[in-house]
């Protein structure tokens, strides 16, 4: 009796990067994907492929020649003389026997399978974490107008999605699309033997017909697909932004705002899901059709050959077993052409992130940077993000060896960018910037950051403990050697006080601790670190004046005998610089020392009066809550009242 053919499966979502376009061919993908297939230094994972095929051989002769005994069972039932026998001896008689064999055969056939899928096991895998830990490191290794570009929800999702196709594509390929077609070939062997070519003709036809039509509606379908999955991307950068925004949402009032925004990519994801559906439903119909078909003109040959006594009735049981065996592998040819190439489509992605090239990069013959004394020289130094747009004008300084220099200006005068220029994350466009007189350009990065020590104005922790955050800056840093660094950055008292004490997570972005104690945190790691060379990114900027002070004499206290380059908003933290540089659109308009440029009546000096007022004016009214505070707030009341 025929079986009820099964449905074919759900596919998973597979994307078109939201931050990179998949243009690789196909044929491209999978070469691009065979060295972790078969990967030259592991001779054991190549053995285990070699295993792994001869398993799967196995088993396909297995499944073929198991319906022969179902066969010989029904032709064994239909002859009486073949049911003699009483008791034990029932049990051994032909029809018995043949059907116990027909169920073993079903089982070693089962039992092959998942040896081969249970040994190419660590095969995949070993794909999957290979190729994950490329595009990881490759990620940190791209440049950073990348990841100012990206959009890391959609990125995530990327590279999730890439993952699970390499082994959905490994695995499909390998353990399911040859042995589909490996399956086919011998059971056409097997029916134009046992039958004639009218049968082998029906079949083929039935096979490419059934090929062309799951094809057609699975390429449909993947274009569907691909509008679900940059909804799903677009609303899952939405979520993520939204999320990590969450003050500022929570400060503006506008979650109703976000949830809208939200809705609007579900809304459009939720419209291509139900298309994805329907058409699912509609492949599977198709297929199913068109199999019955062709296995009901089949059936109907050989049920006319048992009549007329061509065939027996067992013939007409096996070509009942033969197709369903047939249409196992077959109709999972729809879902592995599906899965395969919506996995190549996740790869393509992936793989369209490996080849997008780090802007900066170490020339071949590049060395590691031999810091003597750390004296910095910028000569000449031009550059722009957009060539429309430049940002540094040839800008000339130096900072001596062990000596501070300070940046200050205007707001998009440029001053961030020479830290970044400094560290390399950029390369000039014109000039040079040079440490010890070596070119940043011929140094190794990597060596060229452990030599210089950062503290930004927002300082990002990760989410894990005060002891993992500090140690960052030296990983292998004893505990000894971190509570000395927390001691140094005046935090050792807080950490403390912290009922887990240097064990206290910090939650996401350092969210848990005050703006203060996340820059003495940035600090002791810094401290930590212990770079000949230190940038201190406008570090007090976002800080309260009294928060400001103990913060500034932690980093005076980092920077002695080391040379340190400040980029200052609050000129009050600059006074004892040894050269304070001011800039103005990307050019240096003066520079001296504190009193020298007050002296000079210019930019500098218009900048220290507007903040020195404004210092003064948030002391004089200090003083006068101290003074009266709640007469101070009863007239402030009445002030705010409006006028009747």
């Amino acid at each position: 009796m025929a079986q009820k053919p099964a449905q074919n499966q759900t596919d998973q979502a597979s994307p078109k990067g939201a931050e990179v376009k998949a243009e690789a061919p196909m044929v491209q993908t999978l070469r691009n994907l065979w060295p972790y297939i078969w990967p030259s230094e592991r001779e054991d994972l190549k053995r285990r492929v070699g295993f792994a095929m001869l398993a799967l051989l196995a088993g396909k002769m297995a499944n073929v020649f198991t319906p022969y005994f179902f066969k010989w069972a029904t032709d064994a039932l239909a002859d009486p003389s073949a049911a003699d026998g009483v008791g034990m001896v029932a049990w051994l008689s032909v029809p018995v026997m043949l059907v116990m064999a027909y169920g073993l055969g079903r089982i070693t056939n089962v039992g092959l399978e998942q040896l081969r899928d249970g040994i190419f096991a660590k095969v995949g895998q070993y794909a999957v974490r290979k190729l994950s830990n490329e595009t990881f490191r490759h990620m940190h290794n791209l440049s950073l107008r990348f990841h100012l570009q990206r959009r890391t929800g959609g990125l995530s999702r990327v590279i999730e999605r890439g993952t699970k196709g390499i082994e959905s594509v490994v695995r499909h390929t390998i353990l399911s699309a040859f042995p589909t077609l490996l399956q086919f070939i011998m059971m056409a062997v097997v029916i134009a033997y046992q039958f004639d070519f009218t049968y082998l003709a029906i079949v083929v036809s039935l096979v490419v017909f059934y090929i062309w039509f799951s094809a057609k509606v699975s390429s449909w379908r993947i274009d569907i697909r691909r509008e679900m999955n940059e909804s799903d991307n677009e609303a899952h950068s939405k979520a993520i932004d939204s999320l990590l925004n969450f003050e500022t949402v929570k400060y503006f009032g506008n979650e109703e705002l976000e949830a809208r925004r939200f809705d609007v990519s579900m809304a459009s994801y939720e419209k291509s899901a139900i298309r994805t559906w329907i058409s699912l439903a509609w492949l599977n119909f198709g297929q199913i059709t068109i199999f019955s078909l062709g296995m009901a003109l089949c059936m109907a040959l050989s049920a006319r050959a048992v009549m007329d006594g061509s065939q027996t009735l067992g013939d007409f049981v096996l070509i009942n077993a033969l197709l369903m065996q047939l249409f196992i592998p077959l109709n999972f040819f729809g879902f592995l052409h599906r899965e395969i190439k919506q996995g190549l489509v996740d790869l393509e992605a992936m793989f369209s992130l490996l080849r997008q090239n780090p802007e900066v990069v170490d020339e071949a013959s590049a060395e590691a940077i031999d810091i003597k004394g750390g004296e910095i020289a910028f000569k000449d130094v031009q550059f722009h993000y957009d060539e429309e747009r430049p940002i540094l004008k040839g800008v000339s300084f130096t900072v001596p060896a062990g000596k501070t220099v300070a940046i200050v200006g205007p707001s998009g005068a440029g001053k961030s960018t020479i830290s970044r220029l400094l560290f390399r994350f950029y390369d000039v466009i014109a000039g040079a910037i040079e440490i010890d007189g070596q070119d940043l350009r011929h140094v190794r990065q990597q060596s060229l950051r452990k030599n210089i020590g950062m503290v930004p104005q927002d300082t990002v922790l990760f989410n894990d403990s005060l002891r993992y955050n500090i140690s960052y800056g030296k990983p292998d840093a004893d505990m000894a050697q971190i509570e000395e660094a927390a001691a140094m950055a005046q935090v050792s008292d807080f950490i403390r006080s912290l009922p887990d004490g240097f064990d206290t997570e910090v939650g996401e972005r350092g969210l848990k601790l005050s703006g203060g104690e996340k820059q003495r945190v940035a600090i002791a790691r810094t401290i930590l670190k212990s770079p000949p060379i230190l940038v201190l990114d406008e570090a007090t900027s976002a800080l309260d004046s009294h928060t400001e002070q103990e913060i500034q004499s932690a980093l005076d206290q980092v920077s002695k005998n080391r040379t340190t380059l400040v980029i200052a908003h609050r000129l009050s933290t600059v006074i004892n610089a040894d050269e304070i540089i001011v800039l103005e659109q990307g050019q240096i308009k003066e520079r001296g020392k504190h009193a020298d440029l007050l002296e000079q009546k210019g930019l500098y000096a218009s900048m220290w009066d507007r903040q020195r007022e404004a210092s003064e004016a948030q002391e004089r009214l200090r003083q006068a809550l101290e003074k009266d505070e709640e007469g101070f707030l009863v007239q402030a009341e009445k002030a705010a009242e409006p006028a009747q």
